[in-house]
């Protein structure tokens, strides 16, 4: 069994465990840590410090995931954290604080690459739109299984609004939505996703997909839309997976 560590860097939570990489699956229990109200690089990092140490018997590469596009280990966009981190080179940051080798990479892409390899895009040819929704909106975007990276898709414009103003997990908390009309903003979104990629599946991860069966069935769109199966940990797996380079 090869077990390597990956760290899910959220809005709202900082999250990580152990990953047996055969399965895909956690071997250990997840361990999170709220985000610091100042989400600046050298506080985040002493959350994924903390982290790391509750699982001291994990040695080897670390993968972590961030909330925006990362480029060769630097982050270059910051929606929903602190503007200190645009520009910032994540991966040698994060390698001198742990001293271990780190890869970094965009959240979304991390959930998406878990779920085509263990989950619910499996064998799944064709375009597949990994989708998150959580305190942002977050893509990605697979042609015949391959990653197209840092597609930043929860920012197209809908009704004059970025989208993640519409139909992101915390919109939905923001106003107060009732699961209906949440399932609509979700559905007109879905819908203009459709219209641009015409994919043969989107798969919906992320916080909300926990409570997918309380809006999804409401949601009518032409592509198949499942839940991701790896739910709120596929950036975990994702991350700890692309680390050990798989």
């Amino acid at each position: 069994m090869t077990v390597r560590l990956g760290v899910d860097i959220g809005g709202t939570g900082i999250k990580g465990a152990p990953v047996d990489l055969e399965l895909g699956d956690l071997a250990a229990d997840r361990y999170r840590i709220p985000t610091p109200r100042k989400s600046k690089p050298h506080e985040v990092g002493k959350i994924v410090e903390q982290i790391v140490q509750h699982f001291p018997d994990v040695d080897g590469p670390i993968g972590v995931t961030f909330p925006g596009v990362v480029i060769g280990g630097v982050v270059h966009t910051s929606a929903n954290m602190d503007r200190g981190w645009i520009g910032f080179d994540a991966d040698k940051f994060f390698g001198d604080l742990l001293g271990r080798p780190v890869t970094m990479m965009n959240d979304a892409d991390a959930a998406g690459v878990a779920e085509m390899r263990f989950g619910a895009g499996k064998d799944r040819k064709g375009v597949v739109i990994m989708i998150t929704l959580s305190t942002g909106i977050g893509c990605a975007l697979f042609n015949n299984g391959v990653l197209v990276p840092n597609t930043e898709l929860g920012h197209i414009e809908i009704d004059g609004k970025d989208a993640e103003l519409l139909a992101s997990g915390s919109a939905r908390d923001n106003e107060r939505l009732p699961w209906k009309e949440y399932a609509k903003r979700v559905q007109k979104y879905f819908r203009r996703l459709d219209a641009l990629l015409w994919p043969d599946l989107v798969i919906l991860g992320g916080g909300i997909s926990k409570e997918a069966e309380k809006f999804l069935a409401d949601v009518k769109v032409r592509v198949p839309v499942v839940t991701a199966e790896l739910l709120n940990n596929a950036g975990i797996v994702g991350a700890a997976t692309l680390a050990a380079g798989r």
